[in-house]
C-alpha cells in the first residue's frame, strides 16, 4: 500500500493563510470588542511588534503567516518521511 505524499509548498502556504488569518481577526475581535485580549497579550509575546494598532495587527499577521507557513511544511516533510517508511500489511 503506497501512502499518498503530501504537496509541501501547498501545506505550508495553507496553515501559513489560516494561520495569519485567525491571528488577524483575533486582533481585530480583541481591538473592536475586547474579545481574546489575554490570547492577544500570549501572542504579543511570541511575535515582536504584534499589538492591537494598525502596524501591529499587520505585523503580527505577517508572522503569524511565517510561523505557520514554517509549521505546515514541517509537518508535511515529517509525514512524507513517515508514511514513505511505512511497512507494507500482509495480503491476506
Amino acid at each position: 500500500m503506497n501512502a499518498q505524499k503530501l504537496d509541501v509548498w501547498a501545506l505550508a502556504i495553507a496553515i501559513g493563510v489560516v494561520w495569519g488569518a485567525a491571528v488577524l481577526f483575533l486582533a481585530l475581535g480583541a481591538r473592536l470588542f475586547g474579545w481574546g485580549l489575554p490570547m492577544v497579550d500570549l501572542l504579543r509575546s511570541l511575535y515582536l511588534g504584534y499589538g492591537m494598532t494598525f502596524m501591529g495587527i499587520i505585523v503580527g499577521t505577517i508572522w503569524a503567516f511565517v510561523d505557520g507557513a514554517i509549521c505546515g511544511a514541517l509537518v508535511a516533510l515529517i509525514y512524507n518521511c513517515v508514511s514513505g517508511r511505512r511497512a507494507e500489511a500482509p495480503r491476506v
